[in-house]
């Protein structure tokens, strides 16, 4: 089969804008669709050992559904990803107020962050692509968007590889003022296609994460050494979820920032994480040019959502692990910067490369 690229009309916005479905589809079994809403991926379509497709990120029926509040399936998030204590950063001697969206903080860019807004997707041509097959999402973020400083002119691309079962993620950013920019994507992923995650195995490529407080903000750094935090050899997600460690108390699970090791570097991008699901065979290897991983294991889902597969999806139906720059980091001098300044190109990347296990 070859590689190709369809779509269709997945509704309207409010205003009357025709929302698109992006469908690629690498000719090798691995298909992604995404809409311009938040730049969502509505789908990932991944062989398993017997070489059948199913589809692994958790998604929601219809555009309303993603119209209304939700745990951000499937999104880009943005302008910061993850949480900022207060909502609040000072920035060149001026303070900067957020909104707040999560308690008393501010999360993946407030309650209208990158994940709500309308994107335009331009299928790339063979000559842009090469040999692979590639979609350009496209946004302009307007100064004083949510409180952030700055009008920031975004370009996203999500490239299926014509040689391999790799999804890759580019993030590129230009801004006309001093502001913080730290991207990422949210997608929950379930490797056996429906079901609980807990019985998936994980290795993280880490000797060191980011305790946090009671909101979640980060506290510090700490070795995972001896702790259920522990993930450089591969574990099952839920073998030590369920111990009485304080940082998985406060979190009701998995919600950190792993620091990673950067020890195995291909082409730039650092091997962060990699999961398995013995059944299916399915495996996802995670490579990125990011300093860290937030790994989140579904705690907060509730069973008040429908599926697009038919079920309610509840706590531990989905991870994620979201390649990023540290949680608050505005705030907190001793993590890698988050600032972007005029004349400096932002760069980003994340592969997400699929094999299977006998």
């Amino acid at each position: 089969m070859s590689s190709s690229i369809t779509s269709r009309e997945f509704g309207r916005m409010p205003d009357g804008r025709a929302v698109t479905e992006y469908t690629l589809g690498n000719g090798r079994g691995l298909g992604l669709s995404a809409i311009n809403l938040g730049g969502i991926v509505t789908a990932l379509r991944v062989p398993d050992r017997d070489g059948c497709s199913a589809n692994i990120v958790l998604g929601l029926p219809t555009l309303a559904d993603y119209l209304k509040p939700h745990p951000h399936f499937g999104t880009i998030v943005g302008r910061f990803a993850n949480r900022i204590a207060a909502g609040r950063f000072t920035l060149d001697g001026t303070a900067h107020q957020l909104g707040l969206n999560d308690g008393v903080n501010s999360l993946h860019g407030g309650a209208k962050g990158f994940g709500t807004r309308f994107w335009d997707i331009v299928p790339l041509s063979a000559q842009e692509a090469g040999d692979d097959i590639a979609i350009e999402l496209r946004y302009t973020s307007a100064d004083g968007e949510e409180g952030y400083p700055g009008e920031v002119q975004l370009t996203v691309r999500y490239t299926l590889s014509a040689s391999a079962n790799t999804w890759r993620i580019d993030y590129s950013a230009l801004t006309d003022k001093p502001t913080v920019l730290n991207l990422s994507h949210h997608d929950y992923f379930n490797l056996a296609g429906s079901g609980s995650v807990m019985d998936h195995r994980l290795m993280i490529a880490a000797s060191r994460y980011c305790p946090v407080d009671a909101t979640l903000i980060p506290t510090g750094l700490a070795d995972v050494a001896s702790t259920p935090f522990d993930f450089r050899s591969a574990n099952r997600i839920g073998e030590r979820i369920r111990e009485g460690h304080e940082q998985l108390l406060l979190a009701h699970g998995y919600d950190h920032n792993w620091v990673l090791d950067r020890a195995q570097v291909d082409r730039g991008l650092a091997l962060a994480a990699r999961l398995e699901h013995g059944a299916t065979g399915r495996v996802m290897e995670v490579h990125t040019s990011e300093p860290g991983v937030q790994f989140y294991s579904g705690n907060f889902l509730d069973g008040s959502l429908m599926g697009s597969a038919g079920a309610s999806l509840r706590q531990g139906d989905g991870l994620c692990l979201e390649t990023q720059h540290y949680p608050d980091s505005p705030n907190q001098p001793g993590f890698p910067s988050t600032v972007l300044r005029p004349g400096e190109v932002f760069r980003s990347a994340t592969e997400h490369r699929f094999g299977v296990i006998g």
